[in-house]
């Protein structure tokens, strides 16, 4: 009889996308192309495409929960992350059921992508959502990954530079006790896409060139979905980060028409190419700023 491959289950608790591009759709297709089995809670509904966010119904928080217990009731999943999840009630209902000492494990991994604003403008947190999320979800992370806007939230600090992608990336860690990875695809002025990655000991820099001529949607929810996939796959956290980063770089570089907008590429042989991604070396004092 023929010996049947077994994967890795990830989980991703966050928002539908009807476009396709970000979300619930977005986090499914990567978890794919890395080799793990993707399951799914749906926080809530959108109704928009890549360029607006036409409107937003959430779910109901004991619908959100039944969703996660029948995931974690038959699949056990080892790593997750969370996008949209707009409400004060969802968040809470997401920390509520970590916390649970059913669920809570050394070995899960929690990939915490706090989703406040669309790259259109569009809200997707409620401004009441603000203080859960920072008092009940974040200090649960394994990992927190913010864009530029949502890392001057966390860190209450402007940042203008890569120097300010570390200091912004050290309060938050000192501030919640996770693991962070802030992004700074949008900083203004720089030759590279820099990241920076650091979890208390290790700090990282991760660039890549930008990709010149496309505008991409749902780049946050796929860098997330794509560490937290490597993390299902046992990859150490650093390690896992980079894996992010080179698929995101890469889906980006092989990006595809859809009308007059740009969907993410699928990333080839994604799944064998995870576990060869060499290590980067720890960031140093000064490496950020010869790109400022």
């Amino acid at each position: 009889m023929k010996k049947r491959k077994t994967l890795p289950v990830a989980l991703t608790i966050a928002g539908s996308d009807s476009g396709g591009g970000a979300g619930i759709q977005a986090d499914l297709k990567t978890f794919a192309a890395l080799g793990v089995h993707g399951t799914s809670a749906i926080a809530c509904l959108t109704a928009q495409n890549p360029r607006h966010v036409l409107a937003v119904e959430a779910c109901s928080p004991k619908m959100l929960r039944q969703q996660m217990e029948a995931v974690f009731s038959e699949l056990k999943p080892t790593a997750v992350k969370t996008g949209m999840l707009f409400t004060a009630a969802n968040i809470s209902t997401v920390a509520d059921f970590f916390q649970n000492s059913k669920i809570k494990s050394k070995n899960l991994k929690l990939v915490v992508d706090p989703v406040l604003v669309s790259t259109s403008g569009a809200r997707l947190l409620k401004s009441s959502a603000e203080k859960i999320l920072s008092a009940k979800l974040l200090p649960l992370a394994t990992l927190v990954t913010p864009n530029l806007d949502e890392a001057e939230f966390l860190a209450n600090q402007k940042i203008r530079s890569p120097e300010d992608l570390r200091t912004a990336a050290r309060t938050i860690q000192q501030r919640f006790g996770c693991a962070v990875l802030v992004k700074g695809g949008h900083l203004k002025n720089c030759r590279e896409a820099i990241d920076v990655f650091f979890d208390g000991e290790t700090e990282l820099l991760l660039s890549a060139p930008f990709v010149r001529g496309v505008s991409t949607h749902g780049t946050g929810c796929t860098y997330s979905a794509a560490i937290c996939a490597a993390l299902a796959l046992g990859h150490a956290l650093p390690h896992a980060v980079e894996i992010g980063k080179n698929f995101i770089t890469d889906a980006i570089s092989t990006s595809y028409k859809i009308g007059k907008y740009f969907g993410l590429g699928h990333v080839k042989n994604s799944a064998t190419a995870a576990g060869k991604i060499a290590p980067h070396s720890s960031c140093s004092a000064g490496c950020c700023s010869s790109h400022s």
